[in-house]
C-alpha cells in the first residue's frame, strides 16, 4: 500500500484553502497547526543561499524545513508518516519575503487616534518593545503575506530612542506566537544638522530672540551637540547600571537601563535612523566608538561614506526605493541606483519600503526597480529575504530555503517582481495560511456585482 497521499497542485489547493472560514480578512482563522509532513514536488525551488534547483523537491515537519532535495531524489521521511505530497507542476518556491521596517501592527487608521500605538510619551523610552503593542488581528498584515511578504522588524517611533525593535512571522493569534525575535535591538533617532538655509534666528523685541521673550534664540549647533549628548549620556548611564548590577545583585532593577544590556553586551545591534552624510557619518562614529553595532537605516547618502561603512562593517537597511531624490542637486534617479551602489562599493545592505505599514505589499517591486537599475536580479531576491534576516539577526531562522530553516515560505506562478504573479500558497512555519484578505474580499464583493448586473 502506497503511504503517500499524492494530489495535483490545482486540486489540493482549494481543499486546502476551504479549511479556513470567515469573510473578512480580519474574522478569518490563524492558521492550523501542522499535522504532518508536507512534500512539495516537481518545483523551481529558489533557495537563496544555495542556488536554485530545477523540478527539486522541499519537505517539511514541526514547523522546520527537513531537506531540500534535487531532481529525482527521495525524502527520507520519519518511519510510518503520511505526508502530504504536492505536485507543484513546475512552480516557484521562495523564502518569505521579509520587510526589514515598518510600523505593521502598530497602526491601523492614522486619523483615528485610538488605532495608533507607534509611539510612547517621551523622548527616551528604550524599554518599550515594539511586539507588545502589535496586533494580531490588524487588517494589515493578511495584505502584506498575500504578495509573499512573511516576516517583518516592526519598529516603535518617535523621540531619540523610542524603543526597541521586533521581528514577527505574520501569522499567529498572539503576540508571542507572532515573535520571531521579540527583542532584535534598540532604536536610535540620531539627531540631524540643521541645513544652513533653514538656520533662521527667531525675532524678539529686541532682536534676535525667543518668540516675543527678548532671549537669545539657542545656537542649533549646541541644540543638536545636547541632542546627541543626551543619547550617549543614556548608554553611558546604562553601562554604568550594568557594572554596578554584576558588582551587587541587590543594585535596583531599572527596565530603561536593562533594555539597552543586550546591545551593550554586543547581543544586538543598534538601529541607528540616519539618511544624511553628516549624520550617517556622526552616528557611525559614535555607535562604533561605544562597541556598539549599528545598522543605519535610511541610508539616502550611504555611498558618499561607503568607506566608513565597509571598514566599520556596518550594514544598510535601504528605507524604500520609491523615492524621490531628497536634494535639489541629486540625480532623478538616485533612489533607484542606491541598492546597486552600495553593492559596488562593497556596503552590506538589505531593501525595505520604509516605515508606512501599507506600502509592505509593494515590498518586491521594491527589490525588482533596484534590479531594473543595476542591482543584479538574485541580489534583489537576497536583498528582500537572506540579506535581511542576516541584518535583523533572524538569519537562523528565515531567509533561506535550507535544512534547519523555518518552513516559512510561498508558491507563486512566475518571478515574484513581475505585477502578473499570483502567489498561490504560503506557508508560516509549516503552517498553511489564507491568503485572503480585505482587498480581496472587496474585489470579490463587487465583482459580484457586476456579474448580478449582466444577469439582469
Amino acid at each position: 500500500m502506497n503511504p503517500f497521499r499524492i494530489a495535483s497542485f490545482p486540486t489540493v489547493l482549494p481543499l486546502l484553502l476551504a479549511a479556513a472560514s470567515g469573510t473578512a480578512q480580519d474574522l478569518v482563522h490563524k492558521a492550523a497547526p501542522q499535522k504532518g509532513p508536507v512534500v512539495l514536488t516537481n518545483a523551481v525551488i529558489h533557495t537563496v543561499g544555495a542556488g536554485i534547483v530545477l523540478g527539486g523537491s522541499l519537505w517539511f515537519e514541526d514547523g522546520r524545513i527537513r531537506a531540500v532535495l534535487a531532481a529525482g531524489e527521495k525524502p527520507d521521511l520519519p518511519a510510518g508518516a503520511t505526508p502530504l505530497v504536492l505536485d507543484l507542476q513546475g512552480k516557484h518556491v521562495y523564502p518569505g519575503l521579509i520587510s526589514a521596517h515598518t510600523a505593521l501592527g502598530l497602526q491601523e487608521i492614522g486619523m483615528v487616534r485610538q488605532t495608533v500605538d507607534v509611539d510612547e510619551i517621551g523622548e527616551a523610552t528604550p524599554e518599550v518593545l515594539a511586539a507588545v503593542a502589535i496586533n494580531p488581528d490588524t487588517t494589515a498584515i493578511p495584505v502584506a503575506r498575500s504578495n509573499g511578504v512573511l516576516a517583518a522588524a516592526v519598529f516603535p517611533g518617535g523621540g531619540s530612542l523610542p524603543g526597541r525593535v521586533s521581528v514577527i512571522q505574520l501569522d499567529g493569534w498572539t503576540n508571542q506566537d507572532l515573535a520571531v525575535r521579540a527583542d532584535a535591538g534598540p532604536v536610535v533617532a540620531w539627531p540631524m544638522q540643521q541645513p544652513a538655509a533653514e538656520r533662521r534666528p527667531r525675532r524678539g523685541p529686541g532682536g534676535p530672540a525667543g518668540p516675543g521673550t527678548g532671549a537669545p534664540a539657542e545656537d542649533p549647533a549646541e541644540t543638536l551637540r545636547k541632542a546627541r549628548d543626551a543619547i550617549d549620556a543614556a548608554f553611558s548611564a546604562a553601562q554604568a547600571w550594568l557594572k554596578a548590577r554584576a558588582a551587587d545583585a541587590g543594585t535596583p532593577l531599572d527596565l530603561r537601563h536593562l533594555a539597552l544590556a543586550p546591545a551593550l553586551r554586543g547581543e544586538a545591534p543598534v538601529f541607528v535612523l540616519a539618511n544624511d552624510l553628516e549624520q550617517i557619518e556622526s552616528a557611525v562614529l559614535w555607535a562604533t566608538g561605544r562597541g556598539l553595532h549599528p545598522v543605519v537605516v535610511g541610508g539616502a547618502d550611504a555611498v558618499a561614506c561607503a568607506d566608513l561603512l565597509r571598514e566599520r562593517k556596518v550594514p544598510v537597511i535601504v528605507d524604500g526605493v520609491h523615492r524621490l531624490p531628497g536634494r535639489d542637486d541629486m540625480p532623478f534617479d538616485a533612489a533607484f541606483t542606491l541598492p546597486a551602489r552600495l553593492a559596488a562599493a562593497g556596503v552590506r545592505f538589505c531593501i525595505a519600503t520604509g516605515s508606512d505599514f501599507s506600502q509592505d505589499r509593494n515590498l518586491p517591486y521594491h527589490a525588482a526597480t533596484a534590479a531594473a537599475f543595476g542591482l543584479p536580479p538574485e541580489q534583489a531576491l537576497a536583498a528582500i529575504t537572506k540579506d535581511a534576516a542576516e541584518i535583523l539577526g533572524v538569519g537562523d531562522r528565515l531567509g533561506t530555503l535550507a535544512a534547519g530553516k523555518d518552513a516559512t515560505l510561498f508558491v507563486a506562478d512566475g518571478d515574484p517582481f513581475e505585477l502578473t504573479t499570483r502567489i498561490e500558497l504560503a506557508f508560516v512555519q509549516g503552517r498553511q495560511i489564507d491568503l485572503r484578505n480585505k482587498q480581496t474580499e472587496l474585489a470579490n464583493k463587487y465583482r459580484e456585482r457586476y456579474r448580478q448586473q449582466k444577469q439582469r
